[in-house]
């Protein structure tokens, strides 16, 4: 009955010794939080008093070393008590006129259960006497600063968490997005923290960074990669751009007259597979590489990607006439002998503005720039309608036009913005008003046309001519990233994220919705074979029908 008993006692033992282990996921997940709170709501740490990124590199190797929930918590209390007190301030009176957006704030973390009491305590006062910034958030920003991150070996482990962790908590503080992204951003660091540990060589780890950023569902994301592995790489281009049409690309654009004569490539020709990969299948292998903030977005990028190639041979299969016909063919460098032909081939000039048949106005808002506007209202302002094509980038030419557009003044858009003295916390900001007062204003119909191709400014632009009164937006689903841009360029990489959020004034979303058309019209392979220009022919449609 002893031996029994002891058996027994030794087993409960060995279960609660067991239970009372973590991995080193969690550790460093919940290492991960801890750290990026404290810099940036810890008085010393927020205010530059402390390095922090050494410090945590000099923490990584005892957080490793702790077996138990009460070792890994006690380092941490430890660590913060070494920063010295924090001096109790009067409870922190937030502004009358602060309306928060709390969709992206989260604390609740305090109480994980690796955490003792008195850590969670620590970090709640820590919460309730916060760093106050005197800063306002805008363009020079500093919650993440590039040039600390310029000479990361990472090659070594410790400092690979380490940029991982000034990530992750970036985006967790000041991406306004991150409530409507498709996986939670813990889960992401969850994932991603055990393949960083283990990753081998350092392009694995930019990889790695670049899997992260696509999870941020966001499609102002670009992702670059610096030195022989990267931009310092020879690559090599298929000499024509392309739209993806049912699980197919089809080609719209020639950028190498030449090039394209060479292999007979021409507007309308469809192909089917790259190396021997149909292109249902290059869908699915690049959805973890690339950022998009909705399926058309994500389609409407990958064509550059399939479209490019580290080798000079690349097989690719056509579809014509009902027949399959695979070519070998050699894909040449920008840089090369062809460069001015490329260069030539994307920059074809095209007409800012045009009057079409039945009275019908054309602008080019990816071409027309403020200074042509007056001209283009002198010419335009007595047709019965006017086409504004926005299926490319405008030239900051919103508010001209809007003022041509509207009678009177209208707010077209609020915007959402971290507040600096309660981060992860964002405000609710006044947006952007178009038009005055204006009798003169144009009176015919305003119709803007959109597609995936649409991005930002575009969206932006679209929302200020809706004001209009009169405007019919007809396309497809654009972007879904509106907002301005960050940009963070570290060693070895360079990226970026929608930094403000745009909503109408509402506060109906457009990030990743875009901006939905009244009338939907999408391009076909039978319209691009045969040059129709789908969109605008409805669009002209609805002009002379009014539906």
């Amino acid at each position: 009955m002893k031996k029994i008993t002891l058996l027994l006692f030794i087993v409960f033992s060995q279960t609660i010794l067991s239970a009372a282990k973590i991995t080193q996921t969690e550790k460093l997940a919940a290492t991960c939080k801890v750290w990026g709170f404290l810099k940036y709501y810890h008085p010393k740490v927020a205010g530059g008093e402390a390095n922090w990124d050494m410090q945590l590199l000099e923490k990584l190797p005892k957080i490793e070393k702790a077996e138990t929930k009460e070792e890994f918590s006690l380092i941490l209390e430890n660590w913060i008590d070494d920063l010295g007190p924090i001096k109790e301030i009067a409870p922190i009176v937030i502004p009358k006129e602060v309306e928060f957006f709390d969709k992206n704030f989260d604390l609740s973390w305090f109480n994980n259960k690796l955490f003792s009491k008195k850590l969670s305590k620590k970090l709640k006062y820590i919460e309730d006497n916060r760093f106050q910034s005197n800063e306002e958030f805008g363009p020079d920003f500093e919650g993440f600063k590039n040039g600390e991150y310029s000479n990361l070996d990472y090659k070594d482990k410790n400092s690979r968490i380490l940029m991982l962790f000034a990530y992750w908590n970036l985006m967790e503080y000041y991406f306004p997005y991150k409530y409507v992204m498709d996986q939670k951003w813990d889960f992401t660091l969850e994932q991603a923290l055990p393949k960083i540990i283990d990753v081998k060589e350092e392009n694995d780890f930019f990889i790695l960074i670049k899997k992260m950023t696509a999870k941020l569902n966001d499609s102002h994301v670009q992702f670059a990669i610096y030195g022989p592995l990267g931009i310092g790489r020879k690559s090599n281009y298929f000499p024509a751009n392309g739209k993806i049409i049912d699980e197919k690309i089809v080609i719209t654009e020639i950028l190498g007259d030449s090039l394209a004569e060479a292999d007979n490539i021409k507007i309308g020709d469809v192909i089917t597979k790259i190396d021997d990969k149909t292109i249902a299948a290059l869908i699915l292998e690049n959805r973890d590489l690339i950022s998009a903030s909705n399926e058309s977005s994500y389609l409407a990028k990958l064509p550059k990607v399939l479209f490019k190639s580290h080798s000079e041979t690349v097989k690719v299969e056509f579809l014509k006439d009902g027949k399959y016909e695979t070519k070998s063919m050699t894909w040449f460098d920008y840089h090369d002998s062809h460069r001015n032909e490329f260069k030539k081939g994307a920059l074809k000039i095209k007409e800012k503005f045009k009057l079409l048949d039945n009275n019908i106005g054309y602008v080019n808002m990816g071409v027309i720039k403020p200074r042509h506007i007056p001209g283009m209202i002198e010419a335009l302002k007595s047709t019965k309608a006017i086409v504004f094509d926005m299926r490319n980038y405008p030239n900051g030419t919103w508010k001209e036009i809007s003022d041509f557009l509207n009678a009177q003044e209208k707010k077209f858009c609020d915007y959402t913005m971290p507040y600096l003295n309660y981060p992860g916390r964002f405000v609710w900001t006044e947006g952007r008003k178009c038009g005055f007062e204006n009798k003169d204003n144009y009176k015919g119909k305003v119709i803007v046309l959109l597609n995936e191709e649409s991005i930002s400014q575009s969206e932006w632009t679209a929302m200020c001519f809706q004001t209009a009164g009169n405007t019919i937006i007809i396309g497809s689903q654009t972007a879904g990233a509106d907002g301005n841009v960050f940009e963070l360029d570290v060693n070895g990489f360079h990226t970026m994220y929608s930094g403000i959020g745009v909503y109408y004034p509402d506060h109906r979303e457009t990030q990743r919705i875009g901006i939905v058309p009244d009338i939907e019209v999408k391009p076909t392979i039978k319209g691009i074979q045969e040059g129709k220009d789908e969109v605008l022919d409805r669009a002209l449609l609805f002009v002379e029908t009014g539906k």
